[in-house]
C-alpha cells in the first residue's frame, strides 16, 4: 500500500509541516519573542508567556521540529532562536503559494453572484 505522503513533493510536505506549526498562537507568540531578542533561554520565554513550563517546552519542541527555531543546550537550559535560514525559506515558500491564489475583485464579484442566487 501506498503512503499518501509520497504522492506530494518535499516542498508541499514542508510547507505543510511548518502550517501545523504555526497553527497554535502559543507557537507564533514563541517566534514572535525569539524575532525580538535574537536569543532566549526556557525560563524567559516560560515568563513571557500565559502557559506552565511544560507547556512551553512542548510548543517548543513543535517548532525545532519543524526546524524553524534551534535549542542549544546551555547547562540546566536550553537556549533558543529562530533558524533563519529555515524562516527565510518558509516566507519565500508562503510568498509562492499565496502569490498564486487569485483572490481578485472579478472573482469576488462572480462569487457574490453566485450565492445571490
Amino acid at each position: 500500500m501506498q503512503n499518501k505522503s509520497e504522492l506530494f513533493s518535499e516542498d508541499e510536505l514542508n510547507l505543510a509541516n511548518i502550517s501545523k506549526a504555526l497553527s497554535h498562537p502559543a507557537r507564533v507568540r514563541i517566534l514572535t519573542l525569539l524575532a525580538a531578542c535574537d536569543r532566549c533561554m526556557t525560563g524567559k520565554l516560560v515568563s513571557d508567556l500565559p502557559l506552565a513550563q511544560a507547556t512551553v517546552s512542548q510548543h517548543l519542541k513543535v517548532l525545532k521540529s519543524a526546524g524553524l527555531i534551534l535549542g542549544e543546550i546551555d547547562g540546566p537550559a536550553t537556549c533558543y532562536c529562530l533558524d533563519k535560514d529555515a524562516i527565510n525559506k518558509a516566507q519565500r515558500a508562503f510568498g509562492m503559494l499565496l502569490g498564486g491564489i487569485s483572490c481578485g475583485s472579478k472573482n469576488m464579484e462572480d462569487n457574490n453572484e453566485q450565492q445571490r442566487d
